[in-house]
């Protein structure tokens, strides 16, 4: 039954009021970009946005599930709303309410869960709800997911996110995101092509393509949502080839691209063009082939190795960044030894780390030995440690250098912030003119 407080509020709020609605995005670019897209439906729909800080008549989560602590995160969130508008509506959609919608509904303050099929249908769930109302649920067996939905995010900052690319086939041992997400499919090339034309009339002068698995792009339906899932006549090269002519844009990044799909086509398209910028993400996870081969990843260190190098020989100034997970299981300490020297020999940039946590679904489960958690924890340090040396000594390369600086319009203290086109961060005191402009800045 609602509680007296709701009925209170409802029956004194007016009754065509305009709702109000606050997002938070856990996690990735991905998901970044489809609650821009959200947010941009909703308030086309008639609600009010307001920032997730502060008062609103619907809050909406948009949550990951790649860590354990983007589902403690979650319910952080959800405990605060709870502390600051016990009678607001809260949402919650993304990945881990498609793999755990029951444990979420259980999670006290939540009033509705939708799964992949339904998160860009919030506003007419919404008309449907009142605070009060048993916790309802709206998901379906993920391989019913088949159609796509371009996403993108504006006006949030300097950097678009578009989204291309949906899902994985791949069946990587420690991953749930084929299960959160589906099977791959993909934008066509003509409706990205427009979505980057309608960022470039807004103002936004870098794009950073995003998906779950990007240089799979090329699978998708045809016709309705419901058809099923093939391969196209298209590509990501024949994508970035086309995207390279829209005016306009004048950066474009691509958020990451497994080693097997990063062909050398594409990095010698990246090499030439005045567009992509010399910065590449690559997931390795894992530097010892024994690890790889438990992890289910499709290529081997030596092909990683064939890729860094092909990309420094033609571009000596790229910035490359590489996820890499720590405590897989079976991971020993002459594995993570090995994954250590490999990363400390090759020339990269940065790292991700991520410390490996059990996930529900996956064959990681079923491996052993597990490695003890203070021993991951331990690991992570270590190559967060080599990630800021590495930095260091990239950035340390380029002193003195030229580059192509893009800021950003936040003001933090009378301060900006910008990238230089291989990635590194620049930090100079605010100027209202430089927002948004490319400035050639000495190192």
């Amino acid at each position: 039954m609602p509680t007296q407080a709701a009925v209170i509020y409802y029956l004194c709020a007016p009754m065509n009021a305009a709702k109000s609605v606050a997002f938070h995005t856990l996690g990735c670019k991905l998901n970044f970009s489809e609650t821009s897209s959200i947010s941009r439906q909703m308030e086309a729909e008639g609600f009010i946005k307001r920032a997730f800080e502060e008062q609103a008549d619907v809050y909406v989560i948009n949550t990951c599930s790649v860590t354990e602590n983007a589902d403690k995160e979650c319910r952080q969130l959800v405990r605060r709303i709870q502390r600051r508008s016990p009678e607001s509506l809260v949402v919650i959609t993304g990945c881990y309410a498609q793999l755990k919608p029951k444990e979420i509904a259980g999670i006290p303050g939540v009033d509705l869960v939708l799964g992949a099929a339904e998160k860009f249908n919030i506003a007419r769930h919404i008309r449907e709800l009142s605070k009060g109302d048993s916790t309802r649920i709206s998901s379906c067996d993920i391989d019913e997911v088949t159609g796509f939905h371009a996403s993108y995010s504006i006006h949030d900052r300097t950097r678009t996110f578009l989204k291309v690319q949906d899902g994985c086939d791949y069946t990587c041992s420690f991953c749930t995101i084929p299960l959160a997400r589906g099977k791959s499919r993909s934008d066509r090339i003509a409706n990205v092509v427009e979505n980057a034309k309608a960022i470039a009339a807004a103002g936004s002068k870098e794009i950073v393509l995003t998906g779950v698995n990007l240089g799979d792009f090329g699978k998708g339906p045809d016709g309705n949502a419901s058809a099923s899932i093939h391969e196209r006549e298209e590509n990501f090269f024949d994508l970035i080839r086309q995207l390279d002519e829209v005016q306009g844009i004048e950066r474009y990044r691509i958020s990451s691209i497994e080693p097997n799909l990063l062909t050398n086509a594409i990095i010698e398209f990246v090499a030439g063009s005045k567009k992509f910028m010399p910065h590449f993400h690559i997931p390795l996870q894992s530097g010892s082939n024994k690890i790889l081969g438990l992890m289910r990843r499709r290529y081997k260190r030596e092909l990683y190795t064939d890729r860094v190098a092909h990309i420094k020989s033609l571009m000596p100034h790229a910035c490359i960044g590489v996820d890499v997970i720590v405590g897989f299981p079976g991971e020993t300490e002459a594995d993570f030894n090995e994954t250590f020297d490999f990363l400390h020999s090759i020339d990269i940039s940065y790292l991700h780390v991520f410390t490996y946590s059990e996930r529900d679904h996956t064959h990681a489960l079923t491996l052993s030995p597990v490695v003890p958690v203070p021993v991951r924890h331990e690991r992570n340090k270590t190559l967060r440690n080599l990630s800021y040396m590495k930095m260091q000594y990239f950035t340390r390369r380029h002193e003195g250098t030229t580059r192509p600086v893009l800021f950003e319009g936040h003001n933090k203290d009378n301060m900006m912030e910008g990238y230089t086109d291989n990635y590194i961060k620049v930090t100079t005191p605010f100027r209202e003119e430089w927002v948004n402009r490319v400035v050639d800045w000495k190192l």
